[in-house]
């Protein structure tokens, strides 16, 4: 199989991966995007494949669950944690965490701007009520993360192997 069409299926994967996710029950916040965002930045040499990955995923699950206001800060969220995979060295803890503290903070001044009184009591009080979300998402994109990076090695020894 071509390398092209490993990674257009690979696209069409993470895509589909991030949809059922959204759209099905899950714990608020416990989703996919996150890993999906660094595994693309991290994995396609292609920079607006990486891009597109997550964008398109968040812009298709937005049509069945609805526009909103936050929309501009959370993809351009998105696109400033898919630029951590493309410069990180290697996936580790750091990076993750800090793709989620990012994500976290972004959102979370989106929140406050369009919700919350624009006053320092305001910004708190949107801080300390979104802290567990912050638990969910950092339990998430810890684990898809993880999960996503250990599939990618296992299915490259694989093919490796069946190469020799």
């Amino acid at each position: 199989m071509g390398m092209e069409r490993i990674e257009m299926k690979a696209v069409l994967g993470l895509i589909i991966l991030a949809l059922l996710t959204r759209l099905m029950p899950h714990p608020p916040n416990f989703a996919p995007i996150t890993g999906i965002a660094l595994f693309s930045g991290y994995h396609f040499v292609n920079k607006r494949i990486a891009l597109f990955i997550p964008l398109a995923a968040l812009f298709i699950s937005d049509l069945f669950i609805g526009m909103h206001a936050l929309m501009p800060v959370i993809y351009m969220s998105f696109v400033l944690i898919t630029a951590m995979g493309l410069y990180s060295k290697k996936l580790t803890l750091p990076v993750v965490l800090g793709a989620s503290t990012s994500f976290f903070i972004l959102s979370n001044l989106g929140v406050w701007y369009f919700y919350y009184p624009l006053t320092q009591e305001g910004l708190i009080q949107c801080f300390v009520l979104a802290l567990p979300f912050f638990a969910n998402t950092l339990a998430g994109d810890l684990f898809y993360t993880s999960l996503l990076q250990f599939s990618f090695e296992k299915f490259i020894r694989t093919s490796l192997s069946h190469q020799n």
